[in-house]
């Protein structure tokens, strides 16, 4: 460890055991969402990133894979960070008829990754290319699955069968025995792949599999799992879009412009204030933790735990604006739909 150690540097005592354990040959390890545990934490949000880098520092530690751009429940090794070299990745599988060669794409923030999607780490059912038609459509109703892979390991996969090439090839007459007669081709991504790049790939061919850094493949990413990882994403941008409309529109009538300046943090005295929607978060809270100004706005509530509410919005807001797929903690997003509520009332009863 360090000797210079910064004291405001939070290290958890489970990770000074990691360090310990790797230091008598040990090859320690932990589940990202463990990791998470030991700064009292759900969720990769920029300030526990900061937090647990900041620590892995302290104690010369990396983690590998990056604990960052990982599934949540996937493991991660500790490592010396003096010694470490990150492992190459295997050599990509070549492409054999039926199937699309893996999509390479550049590096990517952590945070946007495709493997960090709980779809992406749920191995496929799959089917193999000699199966029996009848018994892939069956899984496929059991599971209510659109599409199969064919597959003939974890690492060889020769196509996807689903619904559309099945009808597609039935409406040509053509015989469809077996799986390897209805199959199509399939595309691949490598789970460090950016989740945009796997938007567009999706949208065009209904799905994508996910191969991880030794070629396994450990997923199968849908359109509708993309419908539900961006609900995650989109909702709490959703409420605090309302809830600062709702803001202004209580500000909007109430204060001038030279009052609405008055409260423009003084590091950022450059920018041009000239109506409500000029504001930033953390000054509609210095507007509003004034009782003389809070006294305008004619509302028989408490000021107090008002503006303190509005404060914790402004920190759930912070927390939001970097775009997470683990998403906001629960908790968090009930304070955001609770807010909002609360502010749709008021709006009725004082409108």
């Amino acid at each position: 460890m360090n000797a210079d150690i910064e004291p405001e540097v939070e290290v958890p005592d489970e990770l000074r055991a990691q360090q310990a354990a790797l230091r008598n040959g040990e090859k320690p390890r932990a589940k990202v969402r463990e990791l998470l545990s030991w700064f009292d934490a759900a969720r990769r949000g920029f300030v526990v990133v900061r937090r647990v880098r900041a620590a892995l520092d302290a104690v010369d530690l990396v983690t590998w894979p990056d604990f960052e751009g990982e599934y949540i429940d996937q493991e991660v090794f500790f490592m010396d960070k003096a010694s470490f070299r990150p492992p190459k990745p295997a050599p990509p599988v070549p492409a054999t008829e039926g199937a699309a060669p893996v999509v390479a794409t550049a590096a990517v923030v952590p945070s946007h990754r495709l493997g960090r999607l709980k779809a992406a780490n749920r191995r496929p059912v799959s089917v193999s290319p000699a199966e029996r038609l009848e018994a892939a459509t069956t899984l496929m109703l059991t599971h209510d699955f659109s599409q199969l892979p064919v597959m003939q390991s974890d690492r060889s996969v020769k196509g996807i069968i689903s619904w559309k090439s099945i009808g597609s090839k039935l409406a040509l007459g053509r015989a469809c025995a077996i799986v390897q007669d209805c199959m199509e081709q399939h595309h691949e991504l490598r789970d460090d792949a950016s989740l945009f790049d796997a938007i567009g790939i999706i949208a065009e061919h209904d799905c994508v599999l996910v191969r991880d850094r030794e070629n396994k493949v450990t997923g199968l990413v849908t359109g509708a799992d993309i419908s539900e990882q961006f609900h995650v994403l989109a909702e709490p941008f959703l409420l605090l879009g309302d809830i600062e409309n709702r803001i202004r529109a209580l500000i909007l009538p109430r204060f001038s412009t030279d009052e609405l300046r008055a409260v423009r943090l003084p590091s950022d005295g450059g920018r041009a204030v000239e109506g409500v929607s000029d504001l930033t978060f953390g000054e509609y809270v210095r507007l509003l933790e004034n009782e003389e100004r809070w006294n305008k706005l004619q509302l028989r509530i408490d000021r107090s735990k008002f503006v303190e509410q509005l404060g914790r919005i402004r920190e759930i807001r912070n927390d939001v604006m970097h775009f997470d797929p683990d998403g906001i903690d629960e908790g968090d997003l009930g304070e955001l739909r609770s807010f909002s509520n609360f502010l749709d009332r008021l709006e009725k009863l004082t409108g």
